[in-house]
């Protein structure tokens, strides 16, 4: 394990010593003097996303016009699906870009479920993302049935277990996952990388406990995707979907993907019928027919500017590699944690994130009492972005790609700083629309 030291010569002997470093020169960066811990949020803009944008619109919008879809368009989400399926190990064929985190979600859960009509459980835990929640339960009210006793289902009720928390709202409690999942279970969807702790799942042992029990899992890893190396057809996954937008740098809003494991494609059915998800759409039939593979989990038409451009975002990911990515993410996240330890400790802060870098992706929160303020602060006063999730959490983002550990080093430097100076006690306690 790296001995670290405080001073900022040996942030910058780091640099020097970093394989990626090169890897920020294709990156707009507008304010040098900006320190930027949000791109686990939204990613910076990629220089080949910057110029393809402009491709695509003044080119292939703009001259081709409906020509587009016969020059790549059409199969362009299978064709960019593949390409971050080298990211989450996953063969060609199961990855597809359309649509958004949560819809991906509905379309793959009601897929899980009526695929098993004799099971009612889902398990998942109070780390995952709320908005993932928020599908689950919308899901369990369309399938159960109405107090009357009539519902699409026609009997018995959809169940989801929440496991909680085994240490300070940071680890899952993985005795009582384990307890939960039985032969009753028919999906257990889980982030791979948990939003507010950055704690990870051990993929393969989840994934192993549930097929014993003859559940199926989906895993979402919109905070893993790009940050960690992800080994779904390894694992034997299921499901998952992601998002593009953090370490992937698709941009905001840009479309997210699902895949589908080849094994299990030809037995579920999307439940929205989309003409993208027809098997013949241009015969225009009047009934529909899915398409063969995860094709059929398209639904409407997709988009293509968002699409097109989050695929130019992609080659600097693809370029470094996600074992080099992880590498020099771990050593981030260590050093913050340091810095955390020797810096800020005093000041009140506690880690928020597993210790151990092997069970973290690539961000850490750091609680406080005060966090919403502080962060306040950071933003507003002191060029420091990170952001905060309640009810006490500054969470700091690491991309490898473009952070470097200067950058970290004068962040927390900044923070500290903040604390010394008690900037934050001039914020309202009250939020903003956005944290």
């Amino acid at each position: 394990m790296t001995s670290f030291s405080s001073s900022r010569d040996f942030a910058l002997q780091l640099d020097s010593e970093d394989k990626l470093a090169s890897f920020r020169n294709q990156f707009l960066i507008h304010d040098p003097n900006l320190i930027y811990f949000d791109g686990n949020s939204l990613g910076m803009m990629p220089k080949a996303a910057q110029d393809a944008s402009r491709q695509i619109v003044d080119e292939q919008w703009g001259v081709d016009l409906i020509r587009g879809w016969n020059k790549g368009w059409w199969e362009a989400p299978s064709r960019v699906g593949d390409k971050i399926g080298q990211l989450i190990g996953a063969a060609s064929g199961q990855t597809l870009v359309s649509d958004t985190v949560s819809v991906n979600l509905f379309k793959l859960v009601t897929a899980a479920l009526t695929y098993q009509p004799n099971k009612t459980r889902t398990i998942t835990d109070t780390f995952n993302f709320p908005s993932d929640l928020y599908i689950l339960q919308g899901i369990n009210a369309v399938l159960s049935p109405s107090p009357s006793g009539r519902g699409a289902r026609g009997e018995g009720n959809y169940e989801i277990i929440r496991i909680g928390a085994s240490d300070n709202d940071i680890t899952p409690d993985l005795a009582a996952l384990e307890t939960a999942i039985n032969e009753n279970t028919a999906l257990v969807t889980l982030s791979h990388v948990v939003f507010k702790s950055g704690y990870m799942y051990d993929m393969q042992r989840i994934t192993d406990l549930a097929h014993k029990k003859g559940a199926l899992v989906l895993w979402d890893l919109s905070h893993s995707v790009g940050s960690v190396p992800v080994h779904l057809d390894d694992c034997n996954a299921d499901l998952a979907i992601g998002c593009t937008y953090k370490y992937l740098n698709g941009g905001p809003g840009a479309p997210a993907f699902l895949y589908v494991n080849k094994k299990i494609q030809e037995k579920l059915s999307s439940p929205i019928w989309g003409w993208w998800g027809q098997k013949n759409p241009f015969d225009f039939d009047l009934d529909y027919t899915p398409a063969p593979g995860a094709q059929r989990f398209l639904a409407g038409t997709q988009p293509m500017i968002s699409l097109l451009t989050m695929e130019a975002a992609l080659e600097p990911t693809l370029h470094a590699g996600m074992d080099a990515l992880r590498e020099k993410s771990m050593m981030m996240t260590d050093y913050a944690s340091f810095l955390t330890e020797n810096w800020l400790v005093p000041f009140g802060f506690s880690l928020g994130s597993p210790v151990d870098s092997a069970m973290r992706g690539s961000h850490i929160s750091i609680r406080h009492a005060e966090g919403y303020r502080i962060n306040r602060a950071l933003i507003e006063e002191m060029n420091v972005i990170p952001d905060f999730r309640a009810p006490d959490n500054l969470r700091l983002g690491f991309a490898p790609l473009y952070i470097s550990f200067a950058e970290i080093w004068e962040g927390f430097n900044r923070i500290r700083r903040v604390m010394e100076e008690k900037r934050y006690e001039k914020y309202p306690m009250q939020k903003l629309a956005v944290t």
